[in-house]
């Protein structure tokens, strides 16, 4: 089953719960920065992992110790509840300092 594309104003409701996050367009967006490039990796891992298991996968780019992350439904054509899912997740990794 495809996920449900988020109107405006769904996505702007659960956007605000974010922190950290930019919303352009039909995704959100952040960008971290890392001590050095193992521990940005690392954190990509885990989020791979992670992404796996929702069969949820983020756009992404990785220069050293930065990682820029965009989330998007490309089945739907914008965001959906996975995308604000996937945030969320992204964060708790953050907060246990992963």
């Amino acid at each position: 089953m495809r996920p449900k594309k988020y109107t405006k104003k769904q996505a702007e409701a659960a956007f605000i719960n974010l922190k950290g996050w930019t919303l352009k367009e039909n995704t959100i967006r952040k960008k971290i920065t890392f001590k050095d490039f193992t521990q940005a990796f690392g954190f990509m891992t885990f989020v791979a992992l992670e992404a796996q298991k929702l069969n949820h996968h983020p756009d992404w780019k990785n220069s050293y110790n930065k990682v820029s992350i965009s989330l998007s439904t490309h089945d739907a054509g914008g965001l959906t509840e996975l995308d604000f899912k996937m945030a969320k997740l992204i964060d708790k990794l953050l907060e246990n300092g992963l």
